[in-house]
């Protein structure tokens, strides 16, 4: 289906071309009278020999219809879809980080491994054009994402890396460097390799078989970086879903106190013929870019999207054929003289759509925008559902059609538009609303059902709420609902929620669905963040147990962090 960027134009491409035809008869008016004053009209037509007093009707046509397909040209037409792809040049860099125990540690504010997120968030937006993989590593390494220019996914990975993501306790410095060395081998590329190694340095292993791993890396090209995070005065380790504050223990029952260990990563860096970036160094991303500066870099095209493909020269290049054709035909003498007024807005008009820069839009369902805010809300899906439909898939219009759905009832269409909204965001704040909704959705769905169904909708809604607080930890509403939906999952009962998800595209608007206020007898909100605190340390509990099944072996020594 086309789509016109300024549709109103189009009902003004006819009003053009009344208005050239006019201009014409209009000058054909004022010549014919001027020629009256002349004399009779045989002998004034004998003596005129352009034939200047006849009705310009060929010249109406032609004029009049290049100035339509002008008018239609300049609305900006588009049907069919392009994919938008972005070029740069960048390396491949695989970025191992530490996620043992010890990085939990709060010698740093707010902890060692927030911080070392923080850097390497600052590393991947100051990247254009590089692949990334991500390496998470403890007492054996693991591979979270393969190379991929993919925003969007390796913060996803980032927000959700903790000491649960590796299955064996421990740090093992070596391991990690071999499986980044061995993912980077992996994918055939024309560019430099790089492996950035975050830790705290503290691995509870030789420093020959750290010093051999990095050796291997520099024999197979590949640029290594140390980044240090910690200080050498260290400090104790909160226990992993503990109570009261309970702090980490070795096998004797000893406090454990972890110190950043400088030593292990500058011999790694020295074995390779990399760089060591020194914990208490400022701006680290930046040193990172700086120490990976000289490295050779590669072309290449990421796909950035799908847009509707414009189509405004179909219209402007019959308009200006039509106005030479109009020019070819006038007699010599005609030609020789400058061009009549209407033949002048004409050629003006055509000067301006060419010269006029043509934004790349596409359908941003502004018309799903204006029936949200009316309360329309079957109409603004039904509006959101052909933008997508046409080619503009992005996580926005997405995240609109689900919350419309989600507004008219359709609950179930609504989930799978805001899953695909989740999944795809690169804003923050867009998935968060769109995970919001989403727990609202199968809060909903879990309170109006029963028995199994209840509990698998209840469930999802946990599911949901617990990733939206990992975006916005301190957001209340999410908390309130997540309590409710757990409460209902446990088989307690409760007052509704509080509100506040996303609304239309602007995401200003409030979520037409929200939850209201709690009702007599329900939770309050100090009984709400109490369970909100047992939820959470019962998931850690359930957590850590599972890492220690899964864990095959103790690390030398016996310590575990």
């Amino acid at each position: 289906m086309p789509f016109f960027e300024l549709r109103w134009f189009l009902a003004v491409a006819p009003l053009l071309a009344v208005a050239v035809a006019w201009l014409l008869l209009a000058a054909y008016r004022r010549r014919a009278r001027r020629l009256e004053r002349l004399g009779a009209r045989p002998l004034v037509e004998r003596l005129v020999p352009d034939g200047g007093g006849q009705l310009p009707g060929r010249r109406a046509v032609l004029l009049g219809a290049a100035a339509l397909c002008a008018g239609i040209a300049f609305a900006g037409p588009r049907w069919g879809v392009e994919r938008n792809v972005q070029r740069g040049s960048g390396i491949d860099i695989v970025l191992a980080l530490d996620a043992s125990l010890s990085m939990m540690a709060t010698d740093v504010r707010p902890n060692r491994l927030e911080r070392m997120k923080d850097e390497a968030r600052r590393l991947l937006a100051e990247s254009n054009g590089d692949r990334f993989g991500l390496v998470a590593f403890a007492g054996r390494s693991y591979i979270l994402t393969p190379l991929t220019v993919d925003q969007g996914a390796l913060s996803l990975f980032l927000d959700n890396l903790d000491p649960t993501v590796v299955g064996q306790a421990g740090s093992s410095l070596s391991r990690a460097i071999r499986q980044g060395t061995d993912l980077l081998l992996s994918t055939e590329t024309g560019s430099d390799r790089a492996l950035v190694v975050m830790s705290d340095g503290e691995a509870f292993e030789p420093v020959d078989d750290v010093k051999a791993a990095a050796q291997y890396a520099a024999q197979q090209g590949v640029s290594l970086v140390t980044v240090g995070f910690g200080t050498t005065q260290g400090s104790t380790i909160p226990e992993p879903g503990a109570r009261d504050g309970a702090l980490h223990r070795d096998e004797n029952g000893q406090v454990v106190v972890t110190h950043y260990t400088p030593d292990m990563l500058r011999a790694a860096a020295e074995a390779a013929g990399g760089s060591f970036i020194d914990a208490p160094a400022t701006d680290k991303a930046a040193r990172i870019r700086n120490a990976l500066s000289s490295l050779k870099r590669q072309s290449r095209a990421a796909q950035a999207g799908r847009d509707r493909q414009p189509r405004f020269q179909l219209f402007l290049i019959p308009a200006l054929l039509l106005v030479i054709a109009d020019s070819w035909l006038q007699d010599r003498r005609a030609r020789a003289k400058r061009l009549p007024a209407a033949s002048r807005v004409a050629a003006a008009f055509l000067l301006l759509a060419l010269a006029l820069p043509r934004a790349a839009l596409a359908d941003d369902g502004a018309r799903g925008d204006k029936l949200f805010a009316e309360g329309r809300y079957k109409e603004a899906a039904a509006a959101y559902q052909r933008a997508i439909e046409s080619g503009n898939d992005s996580p926005r219009l997405e995240y609109n059609l689900g919350t419309a759905l989600l507004a008219a009832g359709r609950l179930d269409d609504a989930v799978a538009a805001l899953e695909r909204a989740a999944a795809t965001a690169t804003d923050s704040e867009l998935r968060y609303r769109a995970l919001y909704n989403l727990g609202l959705i199968h809060l909903d769905k879990g309170r109006a059902a029963k028995g199994e169904a209840a509990q698998k909708a209840f469930t999802a809604a946990v599911d949901a709420y617990k990733r939206a607080l990992r975006l916005r930890p301190d957001e209340g509403d999410a908390k309130w609902n997540y309590e409710l939906a757990n409460r209902n999952k446990s088989g307690g009962g409760g007052g509704g929620g509080g509100g506040g998800g996303g609304g239309g595209a602007d995401g200003q608007r409030q979520n037409p669905g929200k939850q209201q206020p709690p009702q007599p007898g329900g939770l309050d909100r100090q009984q709400a963040e109490e369970i909100l605190n047992s939820a959470a340390r019962e998931e850690r509990d359930v957590q850590a147990q599972q890492q220690a099944q899964n864990q095959p072996a103790r690390p030398p020594g016996g310590k575990d962090w």
